[in-house]
């Protein structure tokens, strides 16, 4: 009889067990995508009622809290509403979990199944899934059944599906040259009637086009740039987003200053040309979101999409100046008119530039080389050359390259009249007849081909065969055709850019004094040997890169 009793009492302090229940709700981005009957299943009011009408029949159910993900994916746990539930889980204040199914736990096949197996266990708590039928409480057979694990592949591989799918959809968006990021390009804003297109922001474009211009035109350096926007009172881009588009842009900066790794970005960024360059970085994969840098070969780069802020030949002179080593002087915003361009005739490195002051208080100019001034004298000699010279020399080389070009212009116009003849009318226009019609011909090929199997000549197997073969035949020469139109292109873009030149040298027949952007249309480099001598690589517009060597005596 007391055993019996005893059994009682147990069974009755059982049932009388309150459980201190934390209800999880979750609702991720792929489920905001779906239908409207399943977003309506889904939701976060959907589930809280359904969830409230199970705790109001179960008496030993006590809800502590209530625990929400909104917009969160199922195959990361590292949510801030499902780790503020660990937390309290940790700390006693929950020993109950309460869940729509399993997969609004979560959708990561392996994590769902430790958390069931393992971390519920361990710290004794209780776990229910209504719509799966799970309570490993009253049921405890039910975490264990065999079909739980395939629920938890089902909706790991239902997370898997819809990843490959907006991934496809989106990768099909940019393809066709649609914008799909969240934020426009600083300089542009998303069109109110098509949010997949961008159109200029008058206000911050205008910035983009000073940066551009104090970097091409005035020479200002990357410093100098930040230095006058941010006394000009200009908002960056992080700033102007926040607080004048409204927007809640972060970037990882909480500072409102310009810095020169945001002048690099804006002056190397296609964008401002009318292109939209995207897939640059991407998610690792559904289950890994960390984001990779994705190889410049693979971005998604489509021309002309937009209207450009920038010209390309403005854009051009800039990626010039950015690939060489220009730095500012100290005390300055700008670089030196020579900056990028004088090095040392021996080593190849930059001179480095000086002042010095005599006895009699005159104070001149004058550049060693860098190797030389700052490593050591035994890796090389000094080099050295007095700003005056250098100027006079170099002043005296344009003046003689501008001449030259000028007594030039009659024999490149007859020389493009004869490459035009025989380019343009015979060769382009033969190739791409013959390609033409080597392409009819592989056509023709497949449809006798076609007629061939019809009629019993060949099997179905080698119809196959020798159809792939034509296909990629034909192929082949499409490709050969569109290489050549490429090629076309860029001879006619090389062609208008020769004229320009032309015009300009006809509007400076005399050079009174030197520039920097002078000194980048005509020189490629300026190098300096030990004995004063100097080596001048000039460009041509017609004739390719010419070394020329000014010794000291011909000043």
């Amino acid at each position: 009889m007391a055993g019996r009793k005893s059994k009682n009492k147990e069974s009755t302090q059982k049932k009388e067990k309150k459980w201190s229940c934390a209800c999880y709700i979750r609702l991720s981005q792929e489920d905001k995508d779906l239908s409207e009957e399943k977003l309506e299943s889904n939701s976060i009011s959907s589930q809280k009622a359904l969830l409230e009408s199970y705790l109001f029949k179960q008496k030993d159910l006590i809800l502590k809290d209530w625990y929400i993900d909104d917009g969160y994916t199922g195959t990361n746990f590292n949510r801030p509403g499902f780790q503020r539930m660990l937390q309290d889980m940790k700390d006693g204040r929950i020993n109950c979990v309460l869940v729509k199914d399993l997969s609004r736990l979560g959708r990561n096949y392996i994590e769902v199944g430790n958390y069931l197996e393992q971390v519920f266990p361990l710290f004794h708590i209780r776990f229910i899934a209504l719509n799966d039928q799970v309570d490993n409480e009253k049921n405890p057979a039910s975490t264990d059944n065999i079909l739980i694990p395939f629920k938890n592949l089902l909706n790991d591989e239902y997370c898997r599906d819809t990843s490959l799918k907006i991934r496809s959809s989106l990768d099909g968006r940019k393809r066709k040259g649609e914008f799909v990021g969240a934020f426009a390009p600083y300089g542009y804003q998303k069109d109110p009637l098509d949010k997949h297109r961008l159109i200029i922001d008058p206000e911050a474009a205008e910035i983009v086009k000073k940066i551009f211009s104090w970097y091409v035109f005035d020479g200002v350096g990357k410093i100098g740039i930040c230095h006058r926007l941010n006394e000009m009172g200009i908002l960056n881009p992080t700033a102007y987003k926040r607080k004048i588009q409204k927007q809640a842009y972060a970037n990882g900066n909480c500072s409102f200053f310009w810095t020169p790794s945001t002048i690099r970005t804006i002056l190397k960024n296609e964008v401002y040309l009318g292109h939209t360059i995207q897939g640059k970085r991407r998610v690792k994969s559904y289950k890994i979101h960390k984001i990779e840098n994705v190889p410049e070969e693979k971005w998604i780069r489509v021309e002309h999409t937009h209207p450009s802020v920038i010209s390309k030949e403005i854009f051009q002179k800039a990626q010039e100046l950015s690939q060489k080593d220009l730095k500012v002087q100290n005390g300055k915003e700008t670089v030196s008119i020579w900056a990028g361009i004088l090095r040392c005739a021996d080593c190849g490195k930059a001179m480095h530039r000086k002042t010095s002051r005599n006895g009699y208080g005159t104070v001149y100019t004058y550049y060693l080389c860098s190797t030389y001034q700052k490593k050591s004298h035994q890796l090389c000699q000094s080099h050295r050359i007095r700003e005056k010279e250098l100027e006079q020399v170099v002043l005296a080389v344009l003046q003689e390259q501008v001449r030259t070009l000028i007594q030039k212009q009659e024999f490149w116009q007859r020389f493009k009249q004869e490459k035009e003849k025989q380019e343009t009318k015979q060769e382009t226009k033969d190739e791409k007849f013959r390609k033409q019609k080597e392409i009819l011909k592989l056509q023709k090929r497949k449809q006798e081909l076609y007629e061939d199997w019809k009629n019993g000549d060949i099997t179905k197997e080698e119809y196959h065969q020798y159809k792939q073969n034509y296909e990629k035949m034909e192929q082949e020469v499409r490709v050969q055709i569109e290489k050549r139109k490429e090629f076309q292109q860029k001879q006619e873009e090389k062609k208008k850019k020769e004229e320009e030149w032309i015009r300009k040298f006809q509007e400076t027949e005399i050079i009174s004094e030197l520039s920097r952007e002078l000194i980048l249309e005509l020189m490629e480099e300026i190098r300096v040997k030990e004995n004063g001598e100097f080596i001048f690589f000039v460009k041509f517009s017609k004739f390719k890169k010419e070394e020329k060597h000014f010794e000291k005596n011909e000043k």
